[in-house]
Formats: C-alpha cells, sequence, structure tokens
C-alpha cells in the first residue's frame, strides 16, 4: 500500500473520528437540556470535519489533475467514515433545533400561553 495514501486516510478517520466524539459530547448536552453546551461541542465537531474535508478534498484533487491514486480498502473506509459522521452531525443538528423547541413550547404550556 502506497505510504502517502495510508496517511491520508488515516488522517481522515481520526479527524472525522474526532468529530464523531463531539457529537456524542453534544447528545450528552442535548438530553440534560444544555443546548449552549451542545452548541459548542458541535462547533468542535465542525472544525474537525472541515479538516478531514480538506484532507478528502486534496486527493480528489490530486486525481483530477491526473495523479494515480492507489484504491485501497482504508481509502474507500476513510471515506465512508467521513461521510457516516457527516450525517450523524446533521441529525444531531437537527435534534438540538427539535428538542430546544418541544421545551419551548412545554414552557409555554406551563405557563399557560
Amino acid at each position: 500500500m502506497n505510504e502517502e495514501i495510508m496517511k491520508t486516510s488515516m488522517e481522515i478517520i481520526i479527524n472525522a473520528g474526532d468529530a464523531r466524539l463531539f457529537v456524542h459530547k453534544a447528545l450528552k448536552a442535548i438530553a440534560e437540556s444544555n443546548y449552549a453546551l451542545a452548541a459548542e461541542e458541535m462547533d468542535s465537531a465542525k472544525k474537525k470535519m472541515i479538516e478531514a474535508h480538506k484532507i478528502h478534498t486534496n486527493v480528489i484533487q490530486s486525481e483530477a489533475r491526473g495523479e494515480e491514486i492507489e484504491y485501497t480498502i482504508l481509502f474507500t473506509h476513510a471515506q465512508d467514515t467521513l461521510m457516516t459522521i457527516n450525517s450523524e452531525m446533521e441529525l444531531t443538528n437537527s435534534l438540538i433545533n427539535v428538542f430546544k423547541s418541544l421545551e419551548e413550547r412545554i414552557k409555554k404550556l406551563e405557563e399557560g400561553k
């Protein structure tokens, strides 16, 4: 296996994996109704995903320039990890909005509004 594509793949996996950890922390914060903390965790996740996407984009641009990129299962796994965690982030951001809205509606009902 080409050492460069192996290193690149691992960088994508590590950054995306770190993003996943932040997403899980955000989900825990949502469960505790701590939306400010959830937003902070999601910001941290976004930074890690941006880094992973930059690395991935560099590989795609290299291939577009005509450089031959060796196919590896590890790079395929890196791409799969990147997209899976991206989906988790989208769902978590939606959950933040849903739970905040639900909590506000319940509060209004309790106040008799």
